[in-house]
């Protein structure tokens, strides 16, 4: 009797053990499994660190491209600016490598943004451009152009001679300058006075009506042209670059990519004129008074004022001078100029259009003389001039 209690004595201790020994597996199980868990979202939380610093990282290293090629390319500005010069194009723009876009992650097509900086300057400009914007915009203009921070007080007619094309321009000096153009943009190009700056008449439109930013525009207008009802879109960034405190930019860089990376690039479009200085505090310049010179005086090809219209001409002519006069006038049509009947318009660049928007930027003359004189038909039209 004795022997049998001692030995269930002995088989109840093996059974409280057991059971001892499954509850500390089951508890380091337990713990195990909590510090897996424990681990596994630090883990998670230290690559979420590591990402956020990765990407504000990234950031900070593209502003900090962003403003060491502004500062290198607004030296080369100056140097330009101050020799009175077009630039190594001499088309008041060269190419600048790829696309150096900032903070465009959270735009969304069809979105736009225009800022001052703390000068109260227009400053960087940027859209999300979108195929349909660029077809609304085509036909005629979709505003008027806004006055820049510090337009000038006085804007007077000049005479530039460009050395690219070898043709003198008669009209003024400054245009008011789309940072985003009406014809990629739209009516949304003039919603705000910082989408303008004040450009000299080459920087808007180069020395043959497709260089400065016309370049740019260009190439976004192609890209368009090229990808017909496309639902891409083209990143478009312009930033005026200022000297110190000026109040006109010395120039700006544009920065354009496609989300096909079929278009990538930056254009740095030059603000200046050959053969005038100008002081960029205020728009005051040394050009000479306009005068009008007659074509016989020289070899050189002009782009002069344009003809006056119908009823500005002398009633002191014969009969028949005036009515040849009338029959060459032109006309208009809302805020288009148009041509008479053989008549053209012919542009720096020699070639000639039916219709265009400042009449005071082209030679108005016969078509059959503009084709004696080599010009073409242009074969396309834009928001200044049309076939």
């Amino acid at each position: 009797m004795k022997k049998r209690l001692t030995i269930g004595a002995v088989i109840l201790a093996s059974l409280a053990l057991a059971s001892c020994g499954n509850s500390t597996n089951k508890s380091s199980e337990l713990s195990s499994n909590s510090s897996s868990l424990v681990a596994a979202k630090r883990k998670k939380a230290t690559s979420l660190s590591e990402s956020k610093v990765k990407a504000s990282s990234e950031s900070s290293s593209t502003a900090k491209t962003a403003t060491n090629n502004s500062t290198q390319v607004l030296t080369k500005l100056v140097s330009y600016t101050d020799k009175e010069s077009a630039g190594p194009t001499q088309n008041y723009y060269w190419d600048n490598g790829k696309a150096k876009l900032t903070n465009f992650d959270s735009m969304k097509a069809g979105k736009y943004a225009f800022s001052a900086d703390n000068q109260g300057r227009s400053s960087v400009a940027k859209a999300m451009l979108t195929y349909a914007e660029y077809q609304a915009s085509k036909g005629s203009r979709q505003g008027t152009p806004l006055d820049p921070p510090s337009w000038p007080s006085t804007n007077p007619k000049v005479a530039i001679h460009y050395g690219l094309t070898d043709r003198v321009y008669h009209g003024f000096l400054y245009n008011r300058s789309h940072s985003i153009a009406d014809s990629l943009l739209g009516s949304g190009s003039y919603t705000s006075e910082y989408n303008f700056t004040t450009g000299t008449r080459p920087q808007n439109v180069g020395a043959n009506q497709e260089g400065g930013m016309r370049y740019a525009e260009e190439l976004v207008e192609n890209y368009w042209n090229t990808h017909s009802n496309s639902k891409n879109t083209v990143s478009y960034e312009t930033t005026p670059l200022y000297k110190g405190n000026e109040r006109i930019p010395r120039g700006s860089l544009v920065d354009i990519k496609s989300s096909d990376n079929q278009l990538n690039k930056e254009v740095v479009v030059i603000n200046s004129v050959e053969g005038i200085k100008i002081n960029y505090n205020n728009g005051s310049n040394d050009a000479k008074a306009y005068q009008s010179s007659s074509r016989s005086e020289s070899s050189k090809k002009y782009v002069s004022e344009a003809p006056k219209k119908h009823s500005e001409t002398s009633t002191t002519n014969s009969s028949s001078s005036v009515s040849t006069k009338q029959n060459s006038a032109y006309t208009t049509n809302g805020s288009w100029t148009v041509a008479a009947s053989g008549m053209v318009f012919v542009s720096n660049s020699n070639k000639y259009y039916s219709q265009v928007t400042n009449p005071g930027n082209y030679q108005y003359i016969s078509q059959s003389s503009a084709q004696a004189d080599g010009a073409q038909q242009a074969s396309r039209g834009n928001q200044y001039a049309r076939p």
